[in-house]
């Protein structure tokens, strides 16, 4: 499988998905530049997935990569919202779980912009 470095080493780029797929956990809409989200699109549908297994291995899977952060206004974490929110919200969904929305250039550099969220 392909991707982008997205201009990253291979540390850099992993802790920036990590953040923005959090985020979108986290937020559920997010805006973000194109390329990242083509990138965050395929681990964010991979997460869900596993949300949607629900087993403990999935949750160890999953908290390799999600971080845990605090859900604003929430008493629950990031990987506690992904398996007993999202999850069993697509239950009946087999893919496609986010959105990709292309919005106007970024002012100062016209880099384009993206909003990603979840159906």
């Amino acid at each position: 499988m392909s991707y982008s470095k997205l201009g990253r080493n291979s540390s850099q780029r992993k802790a920036l998905l990590r953040d923005l797929v959090t985020d979108i956990i986290i937020y559920e809409r997010i805006t973000t530049t194109e390329a990242k989200a083509k990138e965050l699109k395929k681990l964010a549908d991979k997460m869900i997935t596993l949300a949607k297994d629900g087993s403990l291995a999935a949750r160890r899977k999953a908290a390799e990569i999600v971080r845990f952060e605090p859900v604003d206004g929430e008493e629950i974490n990031a990987i506690q919202k992904l398996f007993d929110v999202i999850g069993p919200r697509y239950e009946d969904r087999t893919g496609g779980y986010t959105r990709i929305i292309k919005t106007v250039p970024r002012r100062g550099d016209g880099a384009p912009m993206a909003i990603i969220e979840l159906i």
